[in-house]
């Protein structure tokens, strides 16, 4: 984790309600460049709902989400407009999928699936694209001599190192990701978050990682929230939490990983 005085991202009180249920309920946090930070939870704890508020995929009923932007400062992200919401999401934000169809485009090569988010920085020259598509395939572990295959003849593991090939090229600053490893075999998951983990720290990362799988937050994350019924039940250093959890329902989840 860097040094840097400012957050790069500043989560106040943002509430999501679906109906009368609130998904999300009141959360505040604050988040550091080159930070990961881990959100768990059983399924319906609102880790998800959670990220994508913070991510502008859904708006908040309530509550603030700031990003440090390179030349403006501080951005409530849902005061911008459409279209500078998505620039922010092809440039400086990446959202790694749990299904990665839903972040590939599955009919063009795993080039142009890289190359497109170049081109939204402006970028045409095809011979630099193609290169730089072909070094980010490199740094995955994906075989560049399949740059040409489209996602739908890959694997979903080589799916989800393309997807997040996609999402790096740009050298984003913050990347959310939305159960990176779930539903993937245990050999693959291994081997994935060995990637994950190279790359958030190679490149000082801040990151936003929702998981159900408390190894993955010890192994990726720096520090954690655990939420419950929408709410923020502990946060603190990863280590520190899932060795000495505080609160019962994180002791519950400890606890059911540890038993045999």
């Amino acid at each position: 984790m860097t040094e840097d005085t400012s957050p790069i991202l500043r989560v106040e009180g943002v509430v999501k309600y679906y109906g009368a249920r609130a998904a999300v309920s009141g959360v505040s946090f604050e988040l550091w460049p080159g930070e990961v930070l881990a959100v768990v939870g059983e399924s319906g704890s609102g880790k998800s709902t959670l990220l994508n508020s913070v991510a502008a995929r859904v708006r908040p009923d309530a509550g603030r989400v700031s990003f440090l932007t390179r030349h403006e400062g501080m951005v409530d992200v849902h005061a911008m407009s459409e279209a500078q919401r998505r620039l922010l999401a092809r440039t400086d934000w990446g959202y790694v999928h749990q299904d990665a169809v839903q972040g590939l485009r599955m009919n063009v090569s795993a080039g142009a699936n890289v190359g497109e988010r170049l081109m939204a920085l402006g970028e045409r020259h095809y011979g630099r694209i193609r290169s730089e598509a072909a070094s980010w395939l490199e740094r995955v572990e994906m075989d560049v001599a399949r740059i040409d295959d489209t996602p739908a003849t890959f694997s979903g593991g080589m799916r989800q190192r393309l997807q997040i090939a996609r999402n790096l090229v740009t050298r984003p600053r913050l990347v959310f990701m939305d159960e990176p490893t779930s539903g993937l075999d245990v050999s693959v998951q291994a081997k994935l978050l060995d990637l994950l983990r190279s790359l958030t720290r190679g490149l000082s990362l801040a990151a936003i990682v929702v998981t159900h799988d408390l190894a993955v937050a010890r192994l990726l994350a720096h520090r954690m929230i655990v939420m419950k019924e929408g709410r923020m039940v502990e946060t603190g250093l990863t280590d520190q939490v899932l060795d000495d959890p505080q609160h019962p329902y994180t002791q519950l989840l400890v606890s059911s990983v540890l038993q045999p």
